[in-house]
């Protein structure tokens, strides 16, 4: 791999405002049936206006991203086909799409333009209307269910591509790092089930706390439910059957319709709006072809590099992490990968509770992509939210206990793309 190098920005630059939708299927909540994808944008995007205290004429330029909206949406560039929702006629704007990193990405555009002096306020957002399907030549809010038949061909040809011929084991290869994982240090197929079981279990608690997340309902209820009366039993139950070698359902990425957004400028203009900046104080950047193992650890590892190289910063000033998730072996994995957890000792972090939106090394507050859902390109724009959020000390009753002032972000999506953003909040 050839390492790569992060200069400092010209002129730093901080979060002003966020945004964010809930995580939900609009077909099953009556208040949001019939919304439309720039309907859900322009939510999120005047959402942080408000949180900053502007006005649509005060933002300069726009970023729009989402991860499929050719198939989601029967869209192309639909920058153009949102700006309307949100006051942003004539403005100007740049759709991109990054599989599941396109909410990193947004952010990290949105950071270089400000950086560069060529706009003073930018704004980034991200959508996705994952649940659904529009019906041809019909308007844009009328949707319908997606078959079987229609979906399974077209994940399968991208999670080819991208993940499984690339990775081997798993039906989107995330087996692979887990594996090579229980391998290095001697656990168990138990033990390994065991561990994600106990980060659903959390993911979860953090989620029903969360007025933004899809899954609420605790696995106490749903244990109960099953005749179960420790949720960690029914986890481990043929009602959490086993989705590959080592995942069971409840750790992958429920989908969801969502949308998030986020505002910045320089930093020396910060102050003079509504909130508590968060300065962004560097993004590590890395991409790997395709056809090599373990992708994801290597480029995971690689932009951590840049990102401390680029800040100054260890692992030990990093208060709070944020994963892509979207395969909970993520989260314990790439956690070592960046230094947040100790190399092989994670996973009793894990078991002892000590990586739950209430331990002392929390990971995912917001719930992660199991719980909270995945919105695929909106993602990443929501663990930014949840971020700013959580740094602010604003996340409510899912705030986390050890007070938070740097955050570090773990974006990763498309099998390739990888960003490491690192926050932190000004006084």
């Amino acid at each position: 791999m050839v390492k790569g190098k992060l200069g400092k920005y010209s002129r730093s630059v901080s979060i002003i405002g966020i945004g964010a939708t809930p995580f939900c299927d609009t077909s099953e909540i009556p208040e949001y049936r019939g919304l439309t994808e720039g309907e859900f944008f322009g939510h999120a995007a005047l959402m942080a206006m408000e949180d900053a205290g502007l006005e649509p004429r005060d933002v300069d330029y726009f970023y729009h991203g989402s991860a499929n909206p050719k198939f989601f949406n029967n869209a192309a560039t639909p920058n153009m086909q949102v700006a309307e929702w949100f006051g942003m006629r004539g403005k100007g704007s740049i759709h991109h799409s990054e599989a599941c990193c396109s909410g990193y990405v947004g952010l990290e555009e949105a950071v270089m333009d400000v950086a560069s002096g060529a706009h003073d306020i930018v704004l980034s957002g991200c959508v996705e209307m994952s649940c659904g399907l529009p019906v041809a030549g019909k308007p844009a809010h009328i949707r319908r269910p997606i078959t079987t038949d229609e979906m399974i061909p077209d994940l399968e040809a991208i999670m080819d591509r991208a993940y499984t011929r690339a990775l081997g084991g798993g039906h989107i290869g995330q087996d692979d790092w887990m594996d090579l994982y229980r391998q290095q240090y001697g656990l168990t197929d138990d033990q390994i089930d065991l561990v994600l079981n106990t980060m659903s279990y959390h993911g979860r608690r953090a989620a029903a706390l969360n007025p933004l997340a899809m899954l609420r309902t605790p696995f106490e209820e749903l244990a109960k439910e099953a005749g179960y009366d420790d949720p960690m039993e029914y986890l481990s139950s043929p009602f959490n059957p086993k989705t590959t070698m080592y995942l069971r359902v409840t750790g992958n990425a429920q989908s969801a319709d969502g949308a998030a957004c986020c505002i910045v400028c320089p930093t020396e203009m910060a102050h003079k709006f509504k909130q508590k900046p968060v300065e962004i104080l560097g993004i590590g950047s890395s991409c790997l072809e395709l056809m090599r193992p373990h992708n994801e650890m290597e480029i995971t590892k690689e932009a951590a590099r840049q990102a401390y190289e680029q800040t100054g910063l260890t692992p030990d000033d990093i208060d709070l992490l944020l994963v892509n998730d979207f395969v909970l072996a993520s989260q314990l994995c790439a956690a070592e990968e960046v230094g947040y957890l100790p190399r092989g000792e994670g996973w009793k972090w894990v078991l002892e509770g000590r990586t739950a939106f209430d331990g002392d090394r929390p990971i995912n507050p917001h719930g992660g992509r199991t719980s909270y859902g995945h919105a695929y390109g909106a993602s990443g724009m929501a663990d930014v939210y949840e971020a700013v959020l959580q740094l602010r000390g604003q996340a409510g009753l899912h705030q986390v206990k050890n007070n938070p002032k740097t955050a570090m972000l773990r974006g990763f999506g498309g099998g390739q793309n990888c960003r490491i953003p690192i926050l932190r909040v000004l006084d």
